[in-house]
């Protein structure tokens, strides 16, 4: 094995890989430090790719036993298999690393398999070995959020990591957070039969998403069986033979009360994980929420070292780490790597799916933007009639003089993917008449988005 490489990066996780596949492919001498049995990160490993291999599992399961009758497909006596349900997402995490793996041997990329740390200007110790390298990367993700008063134990108490590997249905899930997390694993456990309490801190949920959205979100997810206590904070938990017992109180003040559960996911959000990389013997600045401080090309205070991804300011998201990766990579090989931060979009995966880019309406009010709304129900949709699903809406936020697409908001059928197109329209700058002027197939759930971009201008035709 070589022992000196043009860039190591410190992390496998999506923004890590594909940061070291990109360099590569550049003509770059690449090295990927990853302390896990697997590449992949948290995302593929015990994130992303496991919670979306239950969603749909779980989805499968309760559109059989509970839908399936609708369309004339009638089943007797459908059981849970929880246990196959479960190897099932190791299948797909498992074929997800070993793919990241063949990709490193397919475009020569060495896996440095160890704890990385910084030791000096260009010099990276793996376990005890030290490597030299031009070029430093950060990539070392995020970690679950503490609660004070409230001690993870990974059985009763659980954060994401715990709450993909419960061996039975809980009787009683308790989710504190109302964010992308929480109400994905809270959907999970709910669909397979679990009473579900989400509590949150502020008087609604997913708090980065657009304002109406959010409100048909809770909506939704309540009719589904959800009960939420909004404006409420957890001050304690007590662990017993027969559960766990939280103390809430309203966030304003007021009385505290108990709520039992048998299992309890704290998902309060993530922080930077960069501890023990060696990134304050180096010198290398942090901000007051320990994420590295970079500057718009990812470069740090310290020459030579870059940082990406969860680790530095900005959402957290798997995409967003992997387009600063490829940015990276282009900038350390000569190139001219960019990311727009106004088309990065944000999706939770429940079902309606619930998808967002670029601007909320509270955003554009705070900025003193005039805008148009066009609005669009799937109740009015062909196709998700057809499919049953015509829960939701899609809305474009459109400038009210230029009419460029600001911002889109989707809660619906395969928002997650339908979000695309909208993102494409804000990264080419495309008007809502751009949008609502290209020709989409009939029938399909895209058509919603089109109507939502004629009803920008008040023109929809099918409502």
């Amino acid at each position: 094995m070589p022992d000196s490489f043009d860039v190591i990066i410190i992390g496998s996780g999506p923004g890590g890989y594909v940061c070291a596949i990109r360099a590569a492919q550049l003509g770059l001498k690449v090295a990927c430090v990853e302390k896990r049995a697997t590449l992949g990160g948290t995302c593929l490993n015990i994130g992303c790719i496991p919670s979306k291999a239950l969603l749909q599992s779980s989805e499968e399961f309760h559109h059989t036993a509970h839908a399936l009758k609708d369309h004339g497909v009638l089943i007797d006596g459908v059981k849970l298999d929880l246990a196959r349900m479960q190897a099932r997402k190791g299948e797909v995490v498992t074929a997800n690393v070993k793919g990241v793996e063949f990709l490193f041997r397919k475009n020569k990329v060495t896996w440095l398999k160890g704890t990385g740390r910084i030791v000096g200007a260009g010099k990276v110790a793996v376990d005890g070995t030290t490597y030299d390298t031009k070029h430093i990367v950060i990539a070392t993700g995020s970690e679950s959020v503490p609660l004070a008063g409230v001690d993870v134990d990974e059985k009763q108490i659980v954060t994401s990591t715990g709450g993909l590997e419960l061996e039975k249905v809980p009787g009683h899930l308790v989710v504190i957070g109302g964010g992308y997390i929480g109400l994905e694993l809270g959907s999970v456990w709910r669909r397979l039969g679990a009473d579900v309490t989400v509590v949150e801190f502020l008087d609604r949920i997913v708090p980065t998403m657009d304002g109406e959205i959010a409100k048909a979100f809770e909506r939704i997810l309540t009719r589904q069986g959800i009960k939420f206590r909004l404006g409420m904070k957890v001050t304690g938990a007590r662990k017993g033979n027969d559960g766990v017992t939280l103390t809430i109180e309203p966030a304003k003040g007021g009385n505290a009360e108990e709520l039992k559960a048998d299992i309890v996911l704290l998902s309060i959000g993530r922080r930077a994980y960069t501890d023990g990389v060696g990134l304050t013997e180096a010198g290398v600045a942090l901000d007051e929420r320990g994420r590295v401080k970079t500057d718009a090309h990812y470069a740090t205070n310290v020459a030579g070292i870059y940082a990406i991804g969860d680790a530095i300011a900005g959402p957290m998201l798997a995409h967003k780490a992997e387009e600063e990766g490829i940015a990276l990579a282009e900038r350390l090989a000569g190139q001219a790597g960019h990311v727009n931060y106004g088309a990065i979009p944000g999706v939770v995966y429940t079902w309606p799916e619930v998808a967002s880019v670029g601007q909320t309406e509270e955003e554009l009010k705070a900025a003193g933007v005039a805008y148009n709304i066009g609005k669009f129900p799937f109740t009015a949709n062909a196709r998700a009639r057809a499919m049953a699903d015509t829960d939701g809406f899609v809305k474009i936020l459109a400038d009210k003089t230029t009419d460029r697409v600001l911002g889109a908001h989707i809660i619906g059928p395969d928002a997650g993917t339908l979000i695309a197109e909208l993102t494409t329209a804000i990264e080419f700058g495309a008007s809502a008449e751009d949008v609502a002027r290209t020709c989409h197939a009939h029938p399909t759930l895209s058509e919603a988005v089109k109507e939502a971009a004629l009803a920008a201008d008040g023109r929809a035709l099918h409502i």
